[in-house]
């Protein structure tokens, strides 16, 4: 390259966040400050992530940005408060003397490519993992060392969790200035290896600062059926104060409602709690168990939404051994099947946080600083 100091890339991954006690809204639109604390699940990045790649040059003359494959609008106003605000933290940082070379390029525009690897409009916290991995990667290319959490709520509220890996809490915070509204990992990923993540992807169609407490007591002590039950029911709620809006919001589809009632007589029929669902801002079903319960689980889904046509390919992520139902459970899921109702299931655990991506060859943009054209 003939210009003095060449394009300086970094290419890292972040992981989807699953929230077990959900963020209800906002007390500050402009800051992304939530009314009240969450806690979510870190699912791990074999089966889901961003990967993003964030170049500078000084041969680049305006920042662009391109989302799986396809050039956006790099002037929305979330995407220009997260530049605004890494480049910020870059600048504080060059002010007090801790040159970094790779902050030499703070006049630099800069050029982002990501991609997710599950469907964007799954149901599934992309715009978290997204930007998660927007601040985390600009964090790098641009030298900054402190705490991304607003970096990250500035784009997505939720994405400040993904910035951690296991169990992590998003504290609402007191501050009018949002300083202390920051997420911190509660567990991490080694704390609970028995507990699975099953997202059942789906054919188209205040009593929260108390469970907060409870919900962390639960996440430490390893208690599934206290975890299993504040989850739904933090799930229900969310979803019947939507309906209780004017006009109301329904996420819910025929498919999840038939879900719910699959895991409460699954759970009846076994007298304990050992299978917990929640849903999103989408219909599908995120559903947790213990790795001993999932090839049964697996099972009865398959019994009331018999696969259509992709029998092999509707378990995807890791390996689930089939198991045959037995009679009595057949008879207490006393179903109608509805055959394709649930397209695919993608099975999973909890990850880490975001990671770098040392092999160049990772890069999603090529040296001219544009998106390498698809393999």
């Amino acid at each position: 390259m003939a210009s003095e100091k060449p394009m300086v890339a970094v290419t890292c991954t972040a992981p989807v966040n699953i929230a077990v006690i959900k963020y209800w809204g906002k007390r500050d639109e402009d800051l992304v400050l939530p009314i009240n604390s969450s806690l979510s699940v870190t699912l791990h990045q074999d089966q889901l992530k961003t990967t993003t790649t964030a170049a500078i040059s000084k041969d680049f003359t305006e920042d662009r940005i391109w989302l799986n494959g396809r050039e956006e609008d790099v002037e929305q106003p979330r995407l220009q408060a997260c530049l605004r605000e890494i480049r910020r933290l870059a600048r504080k940082r060059r002010s007090t003397g801790d040159e970094d070379p790779a902050a030499l390029g703070l006049s630099y525009k800069v050029h982002v490519a990501s991609v997710n690897n599950f469907p964007t409009a799954a149901g599934l916290a992309s715009s978290a993992a997204g930007y998660a991995c927007l601040a985390y990667t600009l964090a790098q290319v641009y030298g900054v060392e402190s705490d991304l959490s607003e970096v990250a709520r500035r784009g997505s509220g939720s994405a400040c969790r993904s910035l951690y890996g296991g169990f992590v809490e998003w504290q609402m915070g007191e501050r009018a200035d949002g300083k202390d509204s920051i997420a911190r990992q509660v567990a991490p990923e080694s704390h609970w290896p028995e507990l699975r993540v099953l997202i059942l992807v789906f054919r188209a169609e205040s009593v929260v600062p108390a469970r907060m407490a409870e919900m962390a007591r639960c996440v430490q002590e390893r208690d599934f059926p206290g975890f299993a039950q504040l989850t739904m029911k933090d799930s229900n709620q969310f979803h019947a104060t939507c309906l209780d809006t004017f006009p109301p919001i329904s996420y819910l589809s025929d498919t999840s409602r038939r879900v719910m009632l699959l895991v409460h007589r699954f759970n009846a029929h076994h007298g304990r709690t050992k299978v917990a669902y929640t849903f999103d801002a989408g219909p599908n079903a995120v559903v947790f168990a213990l790795h001993d319960t999932v090839p049964e689980f697996v099972a009865a889904v398959r019994h009331c939404f018999p696969p259509e046509s992709n029998g092999d390919k509707f378990l995807k992520g890791l390996p689930v051994p089939p198991v045959p139902l037995s009679d009595e459970l057949k008879a207490a899921l006393d179903v109608d099947p509805t055959p394709g109702g649930v397209k695919y299931i993608i099975a999973t655990q909890v990850g880490p946080g975001p990671q770098i991506l040392e092999d160049p060859r990772a890069h999603l943009l090529g040296p001219d600083g544009l998106p390498k054209p698809a393999a």
